[in-house]
């Protein structure tokens, strides 16, 4: 192949991965009673009524005489939670069904579970297309599960998240119909903060810790042993600052001790009484993370997560001003 026709194909191949598609894992069973299965983005519907499917498998594929000889195949739709197994599914050589809870479908094809969809097909057709060969299927039976698909898109597996409709939905809440109030991104975030913070902060109330004692020894538990500087640098981004009274009250209080005089440069550890409450706190936190992310589904937490981070690597203010007087000569 020469470097001209090498360019081009590999020109083909970056337009054609401009289109979006979802990720499927094919399966078989062979003659010899073998589980096969592979992953493949090539399926496409055909008809409604009858309900086909149809996908290609390369003519160099191993697999193409099990999937040939079967008379039957299923086509499992991934979900977003499923991108390791299509990696095992498109490695050669790999134990591809191990520890996997595998029912059986028509023609005793494995059926493999969490996936978004999934079709039981007979072969109906088999054509040759070039360098692969395309199975025609007769869906014979068929399950959605509601599930948010994996996709894969310009070489990479992403997430679909839902587009919102064009025309404004009616409004619910009794809130006053106006763009600060529903477009406005600083009151959304604020309001955001705000509401799924009301849990923690009524155990930070029965511990009485304040959001500011709170946010220090969260910051130590993550990493220990800080300077007085690094803490106030790392709470400046939350719009607080570490003084003198904060930290006097982590000590008095038993979960902190400050190394050393107070200035920027004296070290602050947790003590165990500090391990202790962070422990607790942090599973409360926790678990109201985990309830906003399972109201929103794996899709729009990674991509809320992807667009808080860039917002806070474009907003970032630099470092905080000095603040002299913020400890006791």
């Amino acid at each position: 192949m020469t470097a001209d026709v090498q360019a081009r194909t590999r020109q083909f191949r970056d337009a054609l991965g401009s289109f979006a598609t979802g990720v499927t894992i094919v399966t078989t069973r062979s003659a010899a009673g073998e589980d096969i299965g592979l992953t493949a983005n090539s399926f496409n519907s055909v008809s409604l009524d009858p309900p086909m499917v149809l996908w290609s498998l390369a003519k160099k594929s191993l697999s193409l005489p099990a999937f040939l000889e079967s008379g039957y195949f299923a086509v499992h739709v991934l979900s977003v939670s499923q991108e390791q197994l299509s990696l095992t599914f498109a490695t050669r050589g790999a134990d591809k069904f191990a520890g996997l809870a595998v029912e059986r479908g028509h023609g005793n094809t494995p059926l493999l579970p969490g996936c978004s969809a999934l079709f039981e097909c007979r072969t109906a057709f088999t054509y040759e297309g070039g360098d692969h060969v395309i199975f025609l299927g007769a869906v014979e039976s068929f399950e959605h599960f509601n599930r948010p698909p994996l996709v894969f898109h310009g070489g990479r597996y992403a997430v679909a998240v839902e587009k919102p409709s064009s025309a404004m939905q009616p409004r619910t809440d009794n809130e006053p119909d106006s763009s600060f109030s529903q477009d406005f991104l600083i009151y959304l975030l604020e309001r955001a903060h705000f509401q799924l913070f009301l849990g923690l902060r009524r155990d930070l109330e029965r511990h009485g810790l304040s959001e500011d004692q709170w946010f220090v020894l969260s910051i130590l538990a993550v990493s220990d042993n800080r300077t007085v500087a690094e803490l106030d640098r790392l709470l400046w981004y939350t719009g607080k600052r570490v003084t003198y009274e904060l930290l006097a009250s982590l000590t008095a209080a038993g979960f902190a001790r400050l190394q050393g005089s107070y200035d920027p440069h004296a070290c602050v550890r947790l003590t165990d009484s500090g391990k202790g409450i962070v422990l607790k706190l942090v599973a409360v936190a926790k678990a109201t993370e985990s309830d906003a992310e399972r109201n929103l589904g794996y899709g729009e937490t990674q991509l809320l997560k992807r667009a808080l981070r860039s917002i806070i690597r474009n907003t970032d203010p630099g470092s905080p001003p000095l603040q002299p007087t913020a400890f006791p000569e």
